[in-house]
């Protein structure tokens, strides 16, 4: 499947909501290479058959998203004893379609007063899952526009938000205690991608980290620079097991480590 071609549907059934949702996740870091700005490396960004979708968790949201994305053909699938269930909208098969997930920040202990789980929520239509330390990813948003001239299905050219490239590399840092080691792997390598891809706006990022995301965070900013030093102080198992990721081209893990080294020491300086 062209998934140039799912994704336009989805953008397409959501366009009413473009102003209120945030695509992050893979989705996120391989849009960001359609910003004039950014750097066009020769290898493919990684793979994801999912598309994340955030919007904040007291926004108000007018409308059914779940009709509009049912009208475009995408099945809803629940799952789970949570109330409401956990949800994804597919298009194709379950093995191999392309589906989209709807995901909120988790404010709170995670627990509802009656002792259950605060695990999801119901807006506009559909569940969305909340997610702590996703909050960081509603900060500041890139718009991207969608030119039918890359490959998407559009009739005109659309604009979407998607999370500040920044803040999408902040958020690893944020949840890194709480991912397995493969999953941590996947994220350096996220990492390093997009310091390739924005080389250039290192000095825009540390403007944006001084001004806007660190005062978001608040306390949590200190916690994210220990664990970028920690994380790049040497060549370490992680980092080896991200280079080892990419089938299309060779990394070595000194490249990784100097590389995000220098560039989180710019930004942070």
């Amino acid at each position: 499947m062209n998934d140039l071609e799912p994704f336009a549907k989805l953008a397409v059934a959501l366009s009413p909501w473009r102003g209120q949702l945030v695509f992050i996740g893979g989705w996120a870091h391989r849009l960001h290479r359609l910003d004039p700005r950014a750097n066009t490396p020769e290898h493919q960004p990684v793979f994801t058959r999912d598309t994340d979708l955030a919007f904040a968790n007291r926004e108000h949201i007018e409308g059914d998203m779940k009709a509009a994305l049912l009208e475009h053909g995408f099945k809803e699938k629940l799952s789970g004893d949570f109330k409401p269930p956990t949800a994804s909208y597919t298009l194709g098969d379950d093995s191999s379609g392309f589906y989209a997930e709807f995901l909120t920040p988790l404010i709170g202990s995670g627990i509802k007063r009656g002792g259950g789980s605060d695990a999801t929520l119901a807006k506009a239509g559909i569940s969305a899952q909340k997610i702590r330390h996703l909050d960081v990813l509603l900060v500041d948003p890139w718009t991207i526009a969608l030119d039918p001239k890359a490959g998407f299905q559009l009739p005109t050219a659309m604009d979407i938000r998607v999370a500040n490239p920044l803040c999408f590399m902040v958020q690893k840092f944020l949840i890194i205690d709480d991912r397995t080691p493969e999953k941590q792997a996947q994220d350096l390598l996220y990492v390093y991608d997009t310091i390739e891809v924005f080389g250039g706006l290192l000095a825009e990022f540390q403007t944006s980290w001084k001004e806007i995301v660190a005062p978001s965070l608040g306390k949590q900013a200190a916690r994210i620079r220990e664990a970028t030093t920690s994380t790049f102080a040497g060549v370490n198992d992680v980092i080896r097991a991200a280079a080892r990721i990419p089938t299309d081209r060779k990394l070595s893990p000194e490249d990784i480590q100097q590389t995000c080294q220098i560039a989180f020491e710019q930004i942070f300086s």
